[in-house]
Order: C-alpha cells, then structure tokens, then sequence
C-alpha cells in the first residue's frame, strides 16, 4: 500500500499482513519481550537515553514537522523511557507487542492499523483545523498542525498516539504497520526492520502472508 508523503525529513517502511490471530502473547513472545528490555536497560540509562541516534535523529524529525518532541515525545521514545524506568511493556497482544518491539530495537515510531478499518488514499501530513479523533487511552487528541496519517474517513494514527478507530482488536484479521523513520536512513536499514516484522507475524500470530515497501522521503 501506497502512502503520500506530504512532511519533510521522513520515510515510511509500509508492512501489511494478512490472516493474523490477534490474542495475547504465548510463552515465546514473552520471553523475546523480555530479552530485548533487558538488552535495552544494559544499554541506556534514562540519563543517557536522549544521546542515543535514533532518539536523536527521530527528534530532529518532529522539529523539522514544528513539533516539539519534548512536549510531544515520539512513541518510540516514549517506549524506551518505559523500559529504562524498569516498568516494562505494556502486554497488550501479539499483534501489538510485535510492533513494539520493532519500535524499541530500531527507536522508530510504529503504528499497528486494523486494515479493515482504513481507506485508500493513504497520506501523512499535518493535521487539519477542526481535526481531531479520541487517542488511544487518551481523551480526545486534537490534530491541528500535528503529523498524521489519514484516509478519507480523516486522520487515523500518528507517530505520537494513535486513534481507536483503527487500533488492533481481537477481531482484526488484517493489520497494516506503518514505520517512521527519519528520511537519512537507508532503505536497507528500514527493509531489515520490515522483514524481521514480517517474521515475527508469520511466528507469533501466524499470518499467511507479509508484504512489504519503503515509500520515499517528500520531493524524492
């Protein structure tokens, strides 16, 4: 699936799977959960989490979008800190803790979407006046001026806090992956992310079959 890029200073790694079972982690999804925060609590201190290149490189990209990451902090980001502060992630399924996992080993932002529930054309651009959709686990998110991905329907998900609209249930079967990331890093960097995505979806939730693209930085 096609994606327009309409904001500066990013790609999109595009991922979609079909025939997932959503449902809570096995055993051995778990215990992956666990090495990789365990890895990543070796690695960074809450002190020395924002030195990090992805933490940097993907905050440059929210100010290249007038976003203060700080303020607004990326999803990724966000998930780190959870981990360095030893809490953890959040268990919530298969489907989502495979996304974020991806999210936390490569410090890209990531959204996990229902397929179902979204319409083509797909664009990412800022927020519209009036926009705005109810955050998952938040109250209402107000859009305006903000990054977002949006069908026809209006906007759907963001690097920072993705809707209910198109969140994953146990009734998705189809699941569309969008992955933020900063517009110098390579395709290949981004396909090798996709790819063990795609593996832990044909593991751990048994899709049928995983496709997968790289849509462009704007203007390229």
């Amino acid at each position: 699936m096609e994606i327009k890029i309409e904001l500066r200073d990013v790609k999109l790694g595009v991922v979609e799977a079909d025939a997932v079972r959503v449902a809570p982690a096995d055993e051995n999804l778990s215990r992956l959960m666990d090495d990789i925060c365990n890895r990543k609590l070796r690695e960074f201190t809450i002190e020395t989490l924002a030195e990090g290149e992805s933490t940097r490189t993907v905050r440059s990209m929210f100010r290249a979008w007038d976003m203060d990451p700080s303020k607004y902090r990326p999803s990724s980001e966000a998930l780190l800190r959870r981990i360095v502060q030893g809490k953890g992630l959040y268990r919530v399924s298969n489907v989502v803790d495979v996304g974020n996992l991806i999210s936390i080993e490569t410090g890209w932002p990531l959204g996990c979407y229902d397929r179902a529930k979204i319409l083509a054309p797909i664009e990412f651009r800022h927020g519209r006046t009036g926009e705005r959709y109810e955050g998952i686990g938040k109250r209402t998110w107000h859009l305006e001026g903000r990054p977002v991905l949006a069908d026809p329907d209006g906007p759907f998900g963001s690097p920072i806090s993705d809707s209910t609209r198109s969140m994953i249930t146990e009734a998705a079967c189809d699941v569309l992956v969008v992955i933020y990331a900063p517009a110098g890093t390579s395709d290949a960097s981004i396909e090798v992310a996709m790819a063990r995505l795609g593996e832990r979806f044909t593991g751990f939730t048994g899709a049928s079959a995983v496709r997968f693209s790289v849509c462009p930085a704007a203007g390229v």
